[in-house]
């Protein structure tokens, strides 16, 4: 067998094995995903090709039971998760993806225009009923 030395890790390994400073990353452009339901709106910031910058929602900004489901609510979670994409990423015009039919769908979209993010096209993702649901069966007398 051989005899290994260990080395004391001194202050020049330390600073070898620190990772390197992550560069700040820039997206200018991008996309924002609405989910507006009755009992909450989620709202989230995304780059072009749909990773997640950031992302709030009315729970999340402290509104609980049904007050979470209101405009105001909504407008807040918008401005907040908006706040923190323009600081971290420099986020600027948006393409707006809407699904749901909360109270929220309109005032999370104006929260952005009062953010002075620009809003490039407005697109409802909201799922439309085809056919229904099967109907019940005869009625036996």
């Amino acid at each position: 067998m051989t005899e290994q030395t260990i080395q004391p890790q001194t202050s020049e390994t330390k600073e070898q094995t620190t990772a390197k400073k992550k560069s700040k990353r820039s997206v200018n452009k991008g996309q924002v995903h609405i989910l507006a339901t009755f009992n909450n709106t989620i709202v989230s910031f995304s780059d072009p090709s749909g990773a997640i910058l950031s992302t709030s929602s009315a729970g999340a900004c402290g509104f609980r039971g049904s007050k979470k489901g209101t405009a105001y609510a909504a407008q807040v979670a918008s401005e907040r998760a908006g706040q923190n994409a323009k600081q971290q990423y420099g986020f600027k015009s948006a393409d707006v993806y809407i699904k749901g039919i909360g109270l929220g769908r309109d005032a999370a979209v104006r929260a952005l225009a009062n953010l002075d993010i620009q809003v490039e096209s407005i697109q409802d993702l909201t799922g439309v009923p085809h056919g229904g649901v099967r109907p019940r069966k005869a009625r036996r007398v």
